[in-house]
């Protein structure tokens, strides 16, 4: 269904592909078509939209209000289309999810397949990414619901579920801390470390933990995939921090063992669902966010105290 002015579809694919050569190759229309289109917005909003650089366009200050409400115009018009679908009992629609890799082990598998099973004819588009970049996702309507770490509180962003998940030591199972209850990390700084890279929400976490140790580390490794540093922790190279979200099937194999951090102050970080801030939800988001919410609510009341 397409009952919006063409010239919003153009603008939006001009503002994504920040060429209009690209858009239009994208929009399988002649780049004049794309130009006139542009052009003829321009002169009923009364200012430039983008600056025409050499290296492409951009967004000029009225071309960001204009396109906050065209995101606005574009989802409102999936959602709309969604309902009456809804309406003729037809159960079918799409939804588009930006979630952190970690996430991908076991939580949103058992999230999708909830999901899935119950409304079949749904599409889903999964990307994995960091959670700073989940928020931008959602924000410039690249996504429906973005699932992340710890996200920056932000006008543009509606939490819609949280939930706080405390960090651990990661060790092989027969590592020497693996028969620990909870371990500090001055003890686990004796080993050789795995840290997560800044792009991880992780790493400000242990932040505070790393600039006050006075000792020496022994760092191997830093790394923004949560999936390489719990690879290495399994071929016995070293000791990585995390929650226990991402590690289910590892701890459940007995590879594995998640330690909690012993501190002052527990160390832990939260997961956040989050939408476009003023967005009307189509259903098929709704639902899928509060099979989102039960989950995660669930994981966290399995938390050790």
């Amino acid at each position: 269904m397409h009952i919006h002015a063409r010239s919003l579809q153009y603008f939006e694919m001009i503002r994504r592909c920040g060429s209009i050569r690209e858009a239009a190759r994208q929009l399988h229309v002649a780049s004049s078509a794309v130009n006139r289109q542009l052009l003829q917005l321009e002169s009923e909003v009364g200012s430039p939209l983008f600056e025409r650089m050499t290296t492409g366009l951009r967004l000029t200050a009225a071309g960001e209000v204009f396109s906050r409400h065209v995101i606005t115009v574009l989802q409102d018009e999936r959602r709309m289309a969604s309902e009456l679908d809804m309406l003729r009992g037809i159960r079918r629609g799409s939804i588009s999810i930006a979630a952190v890799e970690g996430l991908n082990a076991d939580l949103l598998p058992a999230c999708l397949e909830r999901m899935m099973t119950r409304y079949p004819m749904i599409r889903i588009h999964v990307a994995s990414t960091g959670s700073e970049q989940t928020g931008r996702a959602v924000e410039s309507g690249d996504a429906d619901i973005a699932i992340g770490f710890s996200l920056e509180r932000r006008e543009g962003l509606r939490q819609c579920a949280v939930g706080r998940f405390g960090l651990g030591a990661v060790v092989r199972a027969d590592h020497a801390l693996a028969a620990e209850k909870q371990v500090t990390f001055a003890e686990c700084a004796r080993y050789p470390l795995i840290l997560a890279s800044a792009q991880l929400s992780i790493h400000a976490v242990m932040k505070p933990l790393l600039s006050h140790h006075k000792r020496a580390l022994t760092v191997l490794l830093e790394t923004a995939s949560i999936e390489l540093a719990k690879r290495m922790v399994g071929r016995g190279v070293g000791i990585a921090f995390q929650t226990r979200l991402g590690l289910e099937p590892d701890i459940a194999s007995g590879q594995l063992v998640h330690v909690p951090l012993k501190a002052q102050v527990r160390l832990a970080t939260e997961l956040g669902v989050y939408v476009r801030a003023g967005r009307t939800l189509p259903p098929a988001v709704d639902a899928f966010i509060r099979i989102l919410a039960e989950e995660i609510e669930r994981r966290e009341t399995e938390e050790p105290a």
